[in-house]
């Protein structure tokens, strides 16, 4: 027997270095993570002020960012951790996610010396959640229609309006909270600022009766006349390119991630095609068995080998929002056929959360549609081949 890494000789594109990062969350996940995931996804919570400092001791959180107690480590790396995270659950990888490639990202690209200084290592640490405000009721796929205002008022800002569908939402200790910025007679544009929890008028309440993304927290945040001072709003960021450049963080460790899950659901698959007896033989020793099995294996491969390549695009400085968006949509939609074809073959026992691929299917659901869902990556990539904007 071979594994889809072997078949397509991933670990000879990786250096030693990637590949110790890569076993080590491995052995972490399969310690500390997995034995618990099931239990955690059915009764709807994850334990993040627990398992935070656990992942800041591993330095995986915002381990692609330099200083401030971050690991800075390359994107391939980060990416790998992304996988190995997601072959748990794509609970855990989205809370690593969010703290690292959305709000610590948006402090490190964007806050000013004293933002930085007090929030990131303490978040690096996991002593300190962060949450990103972008996401409104009514505005996903057009943040830019966004109606969270902040005006000013003397030397203060105040934030009125609300976020929808926040990882992290409910135990962040600070949310980065995207706004139009009203300032006088000047013309809106969008802000960045950071609201601590306890801030009286803002209030975060966890989101529950999910079918999806159940090992996560998912929060609603408010925010009603909330007074914020002058240092509160992120001085570098103006204009809805910037909580952009952090999703683009956040969609590169999808890529990655998204096939982690793929490949836990068909490691689990073929053990259980081996091992299950139908009509006196095992099930893995029929032909429709194997074309379903090797069809998936092809598309598991083809997705690492493109997370690696656009992996080595982005440690060098080279990769576009395009070729990001590429690789989400890939990696996404490949990730849910297989999670729907394992569970196939798995029959009525695919259904229990005694195996992973329906929980897996569940949760890419979710990671097909947030951060871009598949239809804006598919208009991305449109608007790249025929210079022509489809979006309006």
């Amino acid at each position: 027997m071979v594994t889809v890494e072997e078949l397509f000789a991933i670990d000879a594109l990786l250096s030693a270095e990637e590949r110790e990062i890569r076993d080590t969350v491995a052995a972490f996940a399969a310690q500390r993570l997995r034995p618990h995931i099931a239990d955690w996804f059915e009764a709807g919570t994850f334990p993040a002020r627990e398992i935070a400092p656990e992942l800041g001791k591993l330095g995986l959180l915002g381990m692609h960012l330099d200083g401030y107690g971050c690991a800075g480590m390359s994107a391939t790396a980060y990416g790998l951790a992304c996988q190995e995270l997601e072959a748990v659950d794509s609970g855990v990888r989205s809370m690593v996610s969010v703290q690292g490639s959305l709000a610590m990202t948006a402090i490190h690209k964007f806050g000013s010396e004293e933002q930085k200084q007090r929030w990131l290592p303490d978040m690096a640490a996991g002593a300190a959640l962060g949450c990103f405000g972008l996401t409104e009721p009514d505005f996903g796929s057009n943040p830019g229609g966004m109606r969270t205002r902040a005006k000013r008022d003397g030397d203060d800002w105040v934030l009125n309006g609300s976020k929808m569908w926040i990882t992290n939402g409910s135990v962040a200790d600070v949310a980065v909270v995207w706004a139009y910025a009203e300032d006088g007679d000047a013309k809106p544009v969008v802000r960045g600022f950071l609201v601590p929890a306890g801030t009286p008028g803002f209030t975060a309440r966890e989101m529950h009766r999910k079918l999806s993304l159940r090992a996560s927290i998912t929060a609603e945040l408010d925010f009603d006349d909330v007074r914020l001072p002058a240092d509160a709003v992120l001085p570098e960021s103006r204009g809805l390119s910037s909580p952009l450049a952090c999703l683009s963080e956040a969609r590169f460790g999808i890529i990655f991630g998204a096939l982690g899950a793929a490949r836990d659901c068909l490691g689990a698959t073929i053990e259980y095609a081996r091992s299950r007896e139908v009509f006196d033989k095992p099930l893995a020793a029929y032909q429709l068995t194997q074309g379903k099995l090797a069809d998936m294996a092809l598309e598991l491969g083809k997705g690492q080998l493109l997370a690696v390549h656009l992996g080595r695009l982005k440690d060098r400085g080279e990769i576009s929002a395009e070729q990001i968006s590429a690789g989400k949509l890939n990696s996404t939609r490949e990730a849910i056929a297989i999670a729907r074809e394992c569970r196939t073959i798995l029959g009525a026992n695919g259904i229990t959360l005694d195996y992973p691929v329906l929980r897996h299917a569940n949760n890419l659901e979710s990671v097909l549609t947030y951060e871009g869902t598949a239809e804006v990556h598919q208009l991305v990539l449109g608007k790249a081949l025929t210079d022509a904007n489809a979006f309006r």
